[in-house]
């Protein structure tokens, strides 16, 4: 009896290892079914100079903020107060999202994301994961390492920007957790933008008097870091105004809490420290026109003077009479120093009704040289591109 149990017992076993070994592995859908877009959103109100063209790449990405590319082509897209990252795809390579999948809805503001070596590094409010391998795990994604999680937990300009500079550093930037205040004093972390090591190594203090940067990227050439900034609030609707930042060295400090934009001295702070012994922006922009993302061009699709211009996306101000911002600005430097300021795109907000239906958050440039442009308040993104001169359209 106890041999005839032991070969059932086996025979049993070798038809279920034999099952389950063959058995092919269920066919696991994206989290979110999706079409190419199809969107409403009245992109023939939005004005480009000629020869430009602007079209939908994909809609209905709630709350589309930061943005990074993979190298098979798939865009990594982070939101603030939706908690999602998303992975979207453009398989036919038409230049419209064609698939997008939902990462994770579990994050905390998880704004800042970055690629590197085939990682998606996704930065929360105080902590910084990252997914190995992401591009082929898709549509089951692994569960992200921490590579760490002692940075400051406040929300107040907690959501954070990241990216890996030429000396393949992270560099991450830690707000102010205020409007206006001295928060160095509990912890020199604030007010700064830090950098590291990919596995969170050897981290400091890279620039410091920065209230709250949610956009850098380094000049093509010089490979100098610039970053916005965004000003302080409750000194009226013209000052003072938001910043576009040089880093020519580690460790210098561009003046927050105690001087704005190089020449305004703060009512509450100034008096502790004189706007001279910081580092002046580069090019004072537009006062609460909340400057986020930044790239400088580098594609030959667009005309050869685009080169020289720092792309700039303008989210828009809340803290003012009268609606400020809502569009793409440049900046175009010679020798690091800012000869003109000025508008690229604009239409989003209706001047006359101050209504709205977009605001721009980041930009990246494809292979192939055109732009895209993220909506966290149209819930999309964009793609720029020109056409050798004609009459800029719109689909």
């Amino acid at each position: 009896m106890k041999k005839y149990l032991t070969l059932r017992t086996l025979v049993l076993s070798t038809l279920l290892l034999s099952f389950f070994c063959c058995k092919e592995e269920p066919k696991i859908e994206p989290l979110i079914q999706y079409d190419e877009a199809k969107s409403v959103l009245p992109i023939e109100k939005l004005n480009l100079p000629p020869g430009f063209k602007i079209e939908v790449y994909a809609d209905s990405i709630d709350g589309a903020r930061s943005m990074a590319m993979g190298d098979n082509g798939t865009l990594f897209v982070g939101t603030r107060n939706e908690n999602t990252v998303y992975a979207i795809q453009d398989r036919d390579k038409d230049y419209k999202a064609d698939n997008v999948i939902v990462l994770d809805t579990t994050f905390e503001m998880p704004n800042g994301i970055a690629y590197r070596n085939g990682s998606l590094y996704v930065a929360e409010v105080g902590r910084l994961m990252r997914y190995d391998s992401i591009e082929s795990k898709l549509n089951n994604p692994p569960k992200p390492k921490v590579i760490y999680d002692d940075y400051p937990t406040e929300f107040h300009h907690g959501w954070k920007y990241i990216a890996f500079g030429p000396d393949d550093k992270l560099y991450v930037p830690v707000g102010a957790p205020c409007n206006i205040c001295d928060s160095t004093v509990s912890d020199k972390r604030f007010a700064t933008i830090t950098r590291m090591n990919p596995d969170g190594t050897d981290r400091e203090i890279y620039a410091q008097g920065v209230r709250n940067s949610v956009g850098f990227t380094w000049h093509p050439e010089s490979k100098e870091m610039y970053f916005t900034d965004n000003g302080r609030d409750m000194l009226g609707d013209d000052i003072p105004p938001c910043e576009l930042n040089r880093v020519t060295k580690a460790g210098q400090h561009f003046g927050y809490p105690f001087c704005h934009g190089g020449v305004v001295k703060d009512p509450e702070y100034g008096d502790q420290n004189s706007c001279d012994n910081f580092v002046a922006p580069v090019q004072a922009l537009g006062a609460h026109v909340a400057p986020l993302g930044v790239k400088f061009y580098t594609g030959d699709m667009f005309p050869e003077k685009y080169k020289q211009y720092a792309f700039i996306a303008e989210h828009g101000s809340w803290n003012r009479s009268k609606k400020v911002g809502y569009k793409i600005s440049l900046v175009a430097l010679q020798d690091g120093k800012a000869v003109s300021y000025e508008t690229f795109l604009d239409g989003w907000l209706d001047d006359e009704s101050q209504e709205r239906f977009g605001r721009p958050v980041d930009l990246l440039q494809l292979k192939d040289g055109s732009l895209l442009i993220s909506d966290d308040f149209g819930d999309a993104i964009y793609r720029i591109s020109y056409n050798g001169g004609q009459l800029a359209s719109n689909p």
